[in-house]
């Protein structure tokens, strides 16, 4: 109100009217997404703290790659001598090569059959009603409630049987069967997220099962698939129970290889942990391969627009 107004109303002998009080100040209401500073700093120091237990003992096994024999209780000693010179006596001075190659071929052979398998019988119950068709699934859920070891004596006879035993292929088969029944049950409930329409659209094209299994299903199941092949991959590449107790010394792969310089009353930890960072060279390659592919295997449907 102005004051010519207050004046009016004074002259007249009314009474002027009050402000209206200011409105109070809207307390500031805080997001669910926000934190407090507490908070902030409880949740950071978590996951600090995490990360450093997590890389901990990988580091701790790098740093004694890159010191002398005998010193990994030395740290002072690793430092003085840090330097490469234990990989190169692992490939110069061991079987390493030999035993790489072995486990290249037998990931690689497990990674194919594993990715073949569990596809096609995702694909086969997904689409398909055959008699047995779910009882099939739940033997491949009840075989992954025992332990691999226990399977060990019973794929050790057959596998004598039929003379697989210091075998690639039998290690590989051996592989399989702990692979394929988790991978077979992700792949189907992978396809089933892809819309059965477009098999329709392909059988009106003309297409055989088969042909639209491979020529339209497989390429939108490309992430799925690389998740079947990761885990196969990793399945064979650091195994060590089976391949210690079906391959001999020649076919030794480098989960198995790597026991043999610990098992002298003194152990080479040098060479051990060289070997064990090679080892997980190539796992981190394939990761780092797949990465986009996996991510979006585990997190996405299988629909593309």
């Amino acid at each position: 109100m102005t004051a010519a107004t207050h004046e009016t109303a004074a002259a007249r002998g009314g009474t002027a009217p009050l402000a209206a009080p200011a409105p109070p100040s809207a307390r500031k209401v805080r997001g669910r997404e926000e934190r407090g500073l507490g908070a902030s700093v409880a949740l950071h120091g978590t996951l600090i703290l995490a990360t450093v237990i997590a890389a901990f003992p990988v580091v701790w096994v790098l740093f004694i790659s890159l010191g002398p024999k005998n010193a990994w209780q030395q740290p002072g000693e690793v430092l003085k001598n840090l330097g490469f010179h234990n990989y190169g006596d692992v490939l110069a001075h061991s079987d390493l090569l030999q035993w790489f190659l072995n486990t290249v071929i037998v990931a690689a052979g497990t990674t194919a059959l594993g990715v073949f398998l569990a596809a096609t019988a995702g694909y086969a119950v997904s689409r398909m009603r055959f008699p047995g068709s779910r009882q099939l699934m739940w033997v491949f859920l009840v075989t992954q409630m025992f332990p691999s070891i226990v399977l060990i004596v019973p794929l050790y006879l057959l596998m004598s049987e039929l003379h697989l035993l210091d075998n690639y292929l039998g290690l590989i088969l051996a592989y399989a069967t702990t692979a394929v029944p988790f991978c077979a049950w992700m792949m189907k409930g992978y396809f089933d997220t892809i819309p059965k329409e477009i098999d329709e659209a392909g059988r009106v094209d003309g297409l055989t099962p088969f042909g639209t299994f491979w020529r339209l299903i497989v390429p939108l199941a490309r992430p799925g698939l690389a998740v079947t092949a990761f885990y196969s991959f990793l399945t064979a590449w650091g195994e060590v129970a089976y391949a210690t107790q079906f391959m001999q010394s020649d076919h030794y792969t480098l989960a198995v290889g790597i026991r043999t310089f610990a098992q002298d009353q003194r152990p080479d930890w040098a060479w051990t942990s060289a070997t064990a960072i090679i080892i997980t060279i190539p796992a981190a390659l394939v990761f780092m391969l797949v990465q986009r592919s996996l991510v979006s295997g585990l997190t996405a449907g299988g629909t593309k627009s």
